[in-house]
């Protein structure tokens, strides 16, 4: 009896070591030692299980680098020293007096008419403007200088003026300004509306980054668009003071004849058409913006090239005067398209790459449209075509994953923005397989839980038993013991009986 009841005790003992809390506070390792409660000696984990613990938790040991992969290395460090963004010059130029940074932003400001963030591609740009044209060059040196000045003055993001986001519509618009004046070279006075409207670009800017920020979209050269027609606009042809040059509507049928195509020329217009981004016809200098543009990011070289080319070949599918396309006029607008979608604001893949191309011959179609309508109000038609078919595709929704739209924080080079593309989708990859480990853990503890529950009854069916068992005992024994009662009681009184028997039969023989 005392031996089953504390047999009882200590399954009652065992049916508590299952209770909710201990379930869901401790690991599947710590629930197998509570289920031992009556062993003496539980298995202790020894030291060599431990040590082989650590070593799974540290990972496995990297092998070291091989002599390849360090020269690698080196290489693409010194690489970084002036292609790309050139992050360690910038990070050394804030060190520096502050008229070494304008100059270094001066010249982010020229090459970011091309998405380009290098100081490098930007002197070789001025480098190729001077050699089209010494005045053209020095009304874009003055507009992107009054552009960032104005910056500074408004108190703009310091980070923002640092990458010359603020001085490519300066540039621009100093340069346009002059291309389209009829006044002249050297005419000193058109440098008083250069620096005005110059000036005015990081206000027109800052009103549509507010704008386009809701949809996360990039300014691009809206304000360079809108201020040049304005000014345009104001002084026209007949003008005293600053005349422009007469733009005029196509009033007869171009003469083509295709015999006559000059296929030199029509080579030619590739680079000549990447040069007309900066209003330049020169086939040299558009020689000149390639190399700058390889020199940072050989994906956005190579998307310009593409976008030229695109452009020559919509303008013979649109029976265009061959001495425009020979001009460059239809290329400019299908390079920066091209840049902008193939890989600047899409992570480029191969998708990303035929939607570049898809957009460049839009723009092309969407630049004649716009060339005929503003060509009625003698107005060129600027980078209207690049501005507003790049929006377009940057707005494009889709279910694809390979078609990703960077963040416009994120925004660097096409080539670092393939990088954050890969290593997101890396990180995507490690928080799937997290998920499902954790729901493997989750499926397996519920699934020990559920053990441990079934087991948890059948102590309590077992217990129940037991008791039951004891009770029906219990009553065996009282009826037992009431029977060999009832038993006793009548040998006790034959005893007596015969005792008295005796007795009488002693004393009558006595008498």
């Amino acid at each position: 009896m005392t031996s089953l009841h504390l047999f009882s005790q200590d399954i009652q003992k065992n049916i508590k070591s299952f209770s909710p809390a201990s379930l869901s506070t401790t690991s599947p390792a710590t629930t197998l030692v509570e289920l031992q409660p009556l062993m003496a000696h539980p298995n202790l984990p020894s030291d060599h299980d431990s040590i082989q613990r650590d070593k799974k938790e540290k990972g496995p040991v990297q092998p070291a680098p091989t002599t390849l992969q360090r020269t690698r290395a080196r290489f693409l460090k010194g690489v970084s020293y002036f292609s790309g963004d050139m992050k360690a010059f910038g990070k050394w130029m804030e060190k520096q007096f502050l008229l070494l940074q304008l100059l270094d932003w001066v010249l982010r400001g020229a090459a970011q008419v091309m998405f380009v963030n290098n100081p490098l591609s930007g002197l070789i740009i001025f480098g190729g403007l001077i050699l089209q044209n010494y005045w053209w060059a020095l009304n874009g040196f003055v507009g992107t200088l009054a552009a960032t000045i104005s910056a500074l003055i408004l108190r703009q993001s310091r980070g923002a003026i640092a990458a010359g986001l603020y001085g490519y519509n300066g540039i621009l618009v100093g340069l346009l300004m002059a291309v389209f004046s009829n006044a002249g070279d050297w005419y000193w006075w058109l440098l008083l509306p250069n620096i005005f409207m110059s000036m005015m670009c990081p206000i027109v800017s800052s009103a549509l980054a507010s704008i386009n920020s809701r949809w996360d979209l990039p300014v691009f050269t809206l304000p360079f668009n809108i201020l040049v027609c304005l000014h345009m606009v104001a002084t026209g042809h007949f003008n005293h003071h600053f005349p422009q040059v007469l733009i005029e509507p196509r009033s007869e049928l171009p003469n083509i004849t295709w015999a006559e195509i000059d296929v030199a020329k029509l080579f030619m217009s590739v680079p000549v058409g990447i040069g007309q981004v900066y209003g330049c016809d020169n086939p040299w200098t558009g020689g000149i913006f390639i190399i700058s543009l390889f020199i940072s990011s050989p994906i956005t070289c190579a998307h310009a090239v593409l976008g030229s080319a695109v452009g020559m070949v919509s303008g013979l599918a649109l029976a265009a005067p061959f001495g425009d396309i020979y001009f460059g006029l239809w290329g400019y607008n299908c390079v920066l398209a091209c840049i902008a979608i193939g890989g600047m604001f899409y992570a480029l893949t191969w998708q990303v790459h035929l939607l570049a191309i898809t957009c460049a011959f839009f723009c092309a179609y969407l630049g004649s449209a716009i060339a005929n309508i503003m060509s009625n109000f003698g107005l060129p038609a600027c980078t209207w075509p690049f501005c507003l078919s790049a929006l377009t595709f940057l707005l494009l929704t889709t279910e694809t994953k390979r078609i990703f739209k960077l963040p416009l924080a994120k925004v660097t080079y096409p080539e670092k923005n393939l990088g954050f593309f890969w290593k997101m989708k890396k990180q995507e990859k490690m928080e799937k397989a997290e998920k499902e480990r954790k729901e493997k853990e989750e499926q397996q503890e519920a699934r020990e839980k559920e053990i441990i529950l079934n087991e948890k009854e059948k102590l309590r069916l077992e217990l129940e038993r037991m008791e039951n068992s004891e009770e029906s005992e219990g009553k065996n024994d009282e009826t037992l013991v009431r029977d060999h009662t009832i038993e006793v009681e009548p040998q006790d009184t034959a005893g007596e009986n015969n005792e008295n028997n005796v007795t009488e039969v002693t004393l009558a023989d006595y008498v």
